[in-house]
């Protein structure tokens, strides 16, 4: 088994993306979790605006992501001294749209000697303990993303439905490449559903249909960190909402919009 979310083959076209085991989502065993993906929509807005940090990323999760392969497609929309955004497109092998998102970059410069307002009570990573991820049933019986992480609860936390703080360590997103802190963290934000959620998965499918990243710092370590929790409505809409932290403290938030489900309705 390969040791990262995704292999790359070049072609003229563009670099073809084809997920690995650890990329497979839990419920179709052709499409990829959407953590990983959107790691590598971060990769390609940071690739085409090098000279600013990556702030925010916002991914509309159109249709799944095939692991049989992909590529990404990306252009800048706009350019400036201070700020830049990135328009980027996931397309299959067929050249279908799959995926599209938003990159908002900001210039990284010394302003003030101190971080100011950052009042969250960042749990401690030793402390943790080792633990298995919420979702341990597939509907395909393949391995998939949980493979791929590991993970540690603080004193206190566990498995049950609610609000839930959780450390996690990922492979890499491709093996010869070292993540960016931007890309280190998606995996984690797209989590937030599956953690932080308020009923189990054979219950209630609560699939989310988008994810937003903003990060005001990037992330240091190898180890991610997530405090979420989960709103879900009467209507079938749901909302969960992410702190993302470092052992320093936090570094952003997570948003993903939910299409909640009773099972055996879908």
């Amino acid at each position: 088994m390969s040791s990262s979310f995704f292999t790359v083959t070049p072609t003229p076209e563009g670099d073809v993306f084809v997920g690995t085991d650890f990329a497979r989502g839990p419920w179709d065993a052709m499409a990829c979790h959407a953590g990983p993906p959107a790691g590598m929509l971060a990769r390609a807005s940071e690739q085409l605006i090098p000279g600013q940090r990556l702030t925010r990323l916002w991914i509309e999760l159109g249709k799944t992501v095939p692991m049989a392969g992909f590529r990404i497609i990306g252009e800048v929309t706009r350019s400036g001294r201070a700020t830049s955004t990135t328009a980027l497109t996931i397309v299959d092998l067929d050249g279908n749209p799959r995926v599209d998102a938003r990159g908002s970059h900001i210039i990284d410069r010394p302003v003030m000697e101190a971080t100011l307002g950052d009042r969250f009570d960042t749990p401690i990573l030793a402390d943790s303990l080792p633990g298995a991820f919420p979702i341990r049933q597939t509907g395909h019986g393949r391995p998939a993303f949980m493979a791929g992480v590991q993970l540690r609860y603080p004193p206190g936390e566990d498995l049950t439905p609610g609000p839930t703080t959780v450390w996690m360590h990922t492979v890499p997103l491709l093996a010869e490449e070292t993540m960016s802190p931007f890309q280190r963290i998606c995996p984690l934000a797209d989590c937030g559903n599956a953690f932080g959620r308020n009923a189990e998965a054979l219950d209630v499918s609560f699939v989310n249909t988008d994810l937003a990243v903003t990060l005001h710092r990037d992330p240091i370590g190898e180890w991610m960190g997530m405090s979420a929790m989960s709103v879900w409505q009467p209507n079938g809409i749901g909302m969960s909402s992410s702190v993302l932290f470092d052992e320093l403290g936090s570094v952003g938030h997570a948003i993903q919009t939910l299409l909640l489900t009773p099972v055996g309705r879908r």
